[in-house]
């Protein structure tokens, strides 16, 4: 089922956003600003959008796979997440990078991407004091034998 989001631009300097279907299902996000960093540092570099997401979805926002080799950043919260509430004229997306080199990006730069994901559904937990399922075996230990 396709969705209608509302979008706002902060910035009149990146290309608009665009789903190209059957390619990805995430959406590539630009940065919004000409950043600078040395090596060691960390910023939060501007998106230049601002976004209603539906009600009962969410944003996930990772770095794309070729952010690290092409520019040495680590998104330091490994994934953003943006709720639904997040939806103000000036609530712009951001993402916080941290530089293990010296790097510049440019206005337009493909650094990071995004997907849609509806909320969790509310779940109770339940105490027990057996499963009643085998072992895997401990953490890590997937294909050893």
């Amino acid at each position: 089922m396709e969705q209608t989001i509302r979008i706002k631009y902060l910035s009149n300097q990146i290309e608009k956003l665009d789903y190209i279907d059957g390619k990805s299902d995430w959406i590539d996000l630009r940065a919004a600003e000409d950043v600078v960093m040395k090596a060691g540092e960390f910023k939060l570099i501007p998106l230049g959008i601002a976004m209603e997401l539906p009600q009962g979805y969410e944003a996930h926002v990772v770095p794309r796979s070729s952010t690290f080799k092409t520019w040495g950043l680590i998104q330091v919260n490994s994934m953003g997440i943006i709720d639904c509430s997040y939806c103000g004229d000036q609530d712009q997306w951001f993402v916080p990078m941290y530089a293990t080199r010296d790097t510049e990006i440019h206005i337009n730069d493909r650094i990071a991407q995004f997907r849609i994901m509806e909320n969790q559904p509310k779940i109770r937990f339940e105490m027990t004091e057996h499963l009643g399922n085998s072992n895997r075996g401990g953490f890590g230990s997937t294909g050893r034998s």
